[in-house]
């Protein structure tokens, strides 16, 4: 008999002592494991370690996530990503790799599944089978259950640091110069309205949490998030708000609806997680509307492309004539960072751009920083962010009492 069939057999031990419709608290069920671990004839001759390990497991898979908690515990573990019951894989260091495991079987998968939902007030369903969540740590969870997909439950946990990121984190990683990062300090303070854009992964939710920390502690603070996931530090006066999905019968509740309630709150700034369709145009309509130091994030391409989206987007919510939505989106948002993901699979600030104003049926727009890229060393890219212009819109700043050298 081989250890994972002798788990097997101590698991089934536990049940049974453990029967149906008491309820226990984990010290309880610990103890009940480690009993049924003592005296299991199957592992006796095993070394107290694997004993433990054997234990441990039994126990996640009873009272936790089930083999996805030795992860979830691990700080080094930045993506969890499930392709059915035996598909796992994990993302360590920015590097990938499939687990010799998986779960016990689909069942034990959509046990967990449906775990993770409850733990934040969702559901999800064949009836209603894509749904976002969280963990308890604020880990980012999307779920896709059959028939949507077609190999079982499709579940990606994106982890987040416990302590949130710095900037001084982010210039100790080499993710942005010191010069870049004060002049963006100033541009925060000053209320200038942010928008960060990127591609998936390139950390952009993390980004916009450290913009955040620059935020005034004396300012009321409104946050908007599909999954809240924002960790915004000294801040009294903030308020946290996430979106809810339409299904067991209650009213959906969307991002747009958040944002126009959030103007009857008597916001300072709204801070958007992201913005992905029509909301677009609540989230200009905030920025043109006195609530200077507005942020927002995108998925983009470059921050041309994500001038581009941003039109898009706003006509998924009306039908309105081009030149008005580009003067929208030019006397809207000041700045415009994007980062991206290297091929050393680091994260960086490529390019910090000012939006200039609206012209010829054109947004005009200039690059302020831009990474220049110097060559590589032992699979890592060499560059910084280079500053290649001057900001040109100074009200803001002279208003805040504050100066660009």
């Amino acid at each position: 008999m081989n250890i994972s069939e002798a788990k097997d057999l101590v698991k089934e031990s536990v049940r049974e002592k453990l029967g149906y419709g008491n309820e226990y608290t984990d010290e309880d069920v610990l103890e009940i494991i480690d009993n049924c671990v003592i005296t299991s004839e199957e592992i006796r001759s095993l070394p107290i370690s694997e004993k433990r390990r054997i234990g441990k497991e039994i126990f996640d898979s009873l009272r936790r996530l089930d083999i996805l908690q030795s992860f979830i515990e691990n700080k080094d573990v930045t993506e969890i990503m499930i392709n059915g019951h035996k598909n796992v894989f994990v993302e360590k260091a920015g590097s990938l790799s499939k687990l010799d495991r998986g779960f016990d079987s689909e069942e034990k998968l959509m046990d967990v599944v449906q775990q993770i939902v409850a733990g934040c007030n969702r559901t999800v369903n064949e009836a209603s089978p894509i749904v976002d969540a969280r963990l308890a740590d604020g880990s980012r969870v999307n779920i896709v259950l059959p028939p949507v997909s077609l190999s079982g439950a499709i579940v990606t946990i994106r982890r987040f640091p416990e302590k949130p990121v710095t900037m001084e984190g982010l210039i100790g990683y080499g993710s942005i110069t010191r010069e870049a990062a004060e002049f963006l300090k100033k541009l925060v303070i000053a209320g200038y309205n942010i928008f960060i854009s990127g591609g998936t992964g390139s950390g952009k939710t993390t980004f916009l949490n450290v913009l955040s920390g620059f935020i005034p502690s004396d300012e009321r603070v409104i946050t908007i998030e599909d999954s809240a996931e924002l960790q915004l530090q000294g801040i009294n006066n903030l308020v946290r708000l996430e979106t809810r999905s339409g299904n067991s019968g209650a009213e959906e509740i969307s991002i747009r609806d958040l944002i126009r309630s959030s103007l009857r709150m008597r916001p300072d700034r709204i801070v958007v997680g992201e913005v992905r369709g029509g909301e677009a145009l609540d989230m200009l309509q905030c920025m043109n509307t006195g609530h200077d130091g507005s942020m927002s994030t995108g998925h983009a391409n470059s921050s041309q492309d994500m001038l581009s989206r941003l039109e898009n987007m706003v006509l998924m919510a009306a039908e309105l004539p081009l030149p008005a939505i580009r003067q929208q989106i030019a006397s809207g948002v000041d700045i415009i960072v994007h980062l991206g993901r290297l091929r050393d699979r680091t994260r960086k600030v490529l390019n910090i751009s000012e939006i200039d104003g609206y012209e010829n049926g054109e947004i005009r727009i200039h690059t302020l920083y831009s990474f220049c890229e110097e060559g590589s060393e032992n699979g890592h890219v060499i560059g910084s962010l280079v500053k290649t212009g001057d900001i040109k819109q100074t009200g803001k700043l002279s208003a805040a009492g504050l100066q660009i050298s």
